[in-house]
């Protein structure tokens, strides 16, 4: 693989800016990462920052909504806003040639959205929308509430909203959250593709170089949600979530982390499919994956059963993640970095992933990781590093969610001592 090239640059306003020249593309792709996620919705008005990630593309500067999709269309531009726990997304893809053209554009769109008294009404209503549909969406709610119970507020604001608040925000409330929050020296730009540095440079500080810098309102913490927690829905089915605290991506352990959930839900091989599914025919989905904050990070585990299996399938379920340190096998190992290798792979070749990753790398880790290096970490775990992890970070307390029409026995999941 051949060593790769970034180049990182801030802008006056102190935005942050890392550019990978990819000669070989055709295309090119930003990722912007912009402050206003949920974290910072104010309690009671949960909802905000969705709404104003669905407000931003409504036309902005000298463009109506119709006009700024028109010349963006134009471009062949395919792009994405969305919102988030920690930040508002602006993701953008284009041919190489186009982008000089597409930056301009898209500067407007997020620094001058018109916010709109005839476009706030559609925004609030697809927000509710989508709310309403999670309600029908028993997995998708159990994540919110396991969420709640494993990260203290802000953390655990709901990026989506909640209904009652959404309902009562003003568009006055999603005005003050794009002036207050939506500053560049808190902002990271990620860009990828067959592109010229110096004139990416010149294109951003002339699109972008007069965005005043500014401070962030401070953040209203709290405490999580108690568990564990049922929600009783009148079902044939039910389903589970436990989670528990494991290290984030910046911590120097967190590919020992990244393996251990690995050898749980890695593929139809992994521990959690093959015994609980495969051989017990407990569960129809079952899987498990790291979240991660900056600074803390826990593992989400579901499954999802009939009533009659549930209890079954918890038991089992938490067994098999307790003994995961055990008879750890250098070919399981082997399996897991054989996926994750052919994932890196897939991503260089997409500049959108790219421009993702710079972006994400320099929130998280102030720096970009290299290619060579990431796949140098992965090379580089041995079976023993992997059990001691596992036994080191036990999943010893746990959070757990169901949602179903009886309530389980918690009792698997408490404290327990986890053997060397």
């Amino acid at each position: 693989m051949a060593t790769q090239q970034f180049e990182s640059f801030s802008l006056g306003n102190g935005l942050r800016v890392i550019v990978q020249p990819m000669s070989a593309v055709q295309s090119a792709a930003l990722t912007l990462m912009l402050p206003g996620g949920s974290i910072y919705d104010i309690p009671g008005k949960f909802g905000t920052g969705a709404i104003l990630a669905e407000m931003i593309p409504r036309g902005a500067g000298q463009f109506s909504a119709r006009e700024l999709s028109s010349a963006m269309d134009n471009l062949g531009l395919q792009r994405g806003v969305s919102g988030g726990v920690g930040y508002i997304t602006v993701s953008a893809a284009t041919t190489a040639d186009r982008l000089m053209d597409a930056i301009p554009l898209i500067a407007t769109m997020v620094l001058q959205p018109h916010l709109a008294e005839d476009q706030f009404e559609p925004a609030q209503e697809l927000v509710l929308q989508g709310l309403h549909a999670l309600e029908d969406e028993p997995k998708q709610r159990l994540g919110h509430y396991l969420r709640a119970c494993s990260y203290a507020a802000p953390w655990s604001n709901p990026a989506e909203g909640i209904l009652a608040d959404v309902e009562s925000i003003q568009l006055a409330d999603v005005v003050n959250h794009h002036k207050s929050l939506i500053l560049p020296n808190e902002t990271v730009l990620g860009i990828a593709g067959n592109v010229d540095v110096p004139a990416v440079k010149e294109a951003l500080t002339a699109a972008l170089g007069d965005w005043q810098a500014g401070d962030l309102p401070a953040l209203v913490t709290g405490g999580t949600d108690a568990s564990p927690k049922h929600v009783e829905h009148d079902s044939t089915q039910t389903h589970i979530g436990v989670a528990w605290e494991t290290v984030p991506y910046r911590h120097e352990r967190y590919f020992e982390a990244w393996a251990t959930v690995s050898l749980l839900s890695g593929g139809m091989s992994s521990r959690l499919f093959t015994e609980v599914r495969e051989k017990r025919g407990l569960c129809y989905e079952i899987s498990a994956s790291i979240n991660t904050q900056r600074d803390q990070a826990r593992v989400f585990a579901y499954a999802g059963t009939t009533n009659e299996r549930a209890q079954e399938t918890l038991d089992v379920m938490v067994a098999e993640i307790r003994r995961v340190h055990e008879g750890i096998t250098t070919d399981e190992l082997d399996r897991c970095k054989a996926r994750a290798k052919s994932t890196l792979i897939m991503q260089q070749e997409s500049t959108m992933s790219r421009s993702s990753s710079l972006a994400r790398d320099t929130l998280h880790l102030g720096r970009v990781m290299p290619m060579e290096e990431l796949r140098s970490k992965i090379d580089a775990l041995t079976v023993d590093q992997v059990r001691d992890f596992a036994l080191e970070f036990a999943s010893e307390k746990m959070a757990l969610v169901t949602i179903g029409p009886q309530q389980l026995d918690p009792s698997c999941i408490n404290s327990v001592s986890v053997a060397s």
